[in-house]
């Protein structure tokens, strides 16, 4: 079955975003222990959030540190596997992407999303992980950066692996820290032989800077 088609996200997304204004915390206070470092990073205008991924909750982590609907790059074999996580993804507006062919209508909605001066959400890992540095980074979020010209906004998550996470599946409450980095602009890496793997790389390096010390002191099984 074909994913379903995107949709704009409406009046609940909005409603939604705005009560997370009021402060960031204090739409999830009650769901998790959240905790928020560098927002005041976030450039205005549209830039390219690129964050680690550990749970289905990741999105809505990004879409309440932009405090604006963030739409985010979905692998599309995501959906239609849960009918309510269909409504969720849609209801913040996934992009879906394929794995088996070049995304071409993906990429052109993602780039459609940054002219338009929004915020883009992409995870380089390309999937939920079980611990940081158990998936290679792909280029994509780079690539959008240098195509959209754009900022690369690394952000790095901790704890949300907890909850529908790999390991911890069931829906729990637990403390979450969310740090944003200063953000990285593609033309600092022209002069590299490689620019779009330089970026990653520096992506990799930044969130690596937060999470790293977290899995550096613990067995992974």
């Amino acid at each position: 079955m074909a994913p379903p088609a995107e949709r704009t996200p409406g009046e609940l997304t909005r409603r939604f975003v705005a009560v997370a204004k009021h402060p960031i915390g204090a739409a999830a206070g009650w769901l998790w222990d959240l905790h928020v470092a560098g927002r005041e990073r976030l450039p205005g205008g549209p830039y390219v959030l690129a964050s680690n991924h550990l749970s289905f909750i990741d999105p809505v982590l990004v879409t309440l540190l932009a405090q604006e609907n963030v739409r985010y790059l979905a692998v599309a074999s995501l959906f239609d596997t849960s009918h309510l996580f269909d409504r969720l993804i849609s209801f913040f507006g996934a992009i879906p992407t394929p794995r088996d062919r070049v995304p071409v209508a993906a990429v052109r909605a993602a780039l459609a999303e940054l002219e338009a001066g929004r915020p883009l959400g992409v995870f380089p890992e390309g999937r939920r992980v079980a611990h940081w540095r158990e998936e290679t980074p792909q280029r994509g979020a780079a690539w959008l950066a240098f195509a959209a010209g754009v900022p690369l906004v690394p952000v790095a998550v901790h704890g949300s692996q907890e909850t529908l996470g790999i390991v911890h599946k069931a829906f729990r409450r637990t403390a979450i820290g969310v740090w944003v980095e200063p953000p990285l602009d593609p033309l600092d890496f022209t002069g590299y032989e490689d620019p779009v793997g330089a970026l990653t790389a520096a992506w990799l390096a930044a969130v690596g800077h937060r999470l790293d010390p977290w899995w550096e002191s613990t067995e992974v099984t």
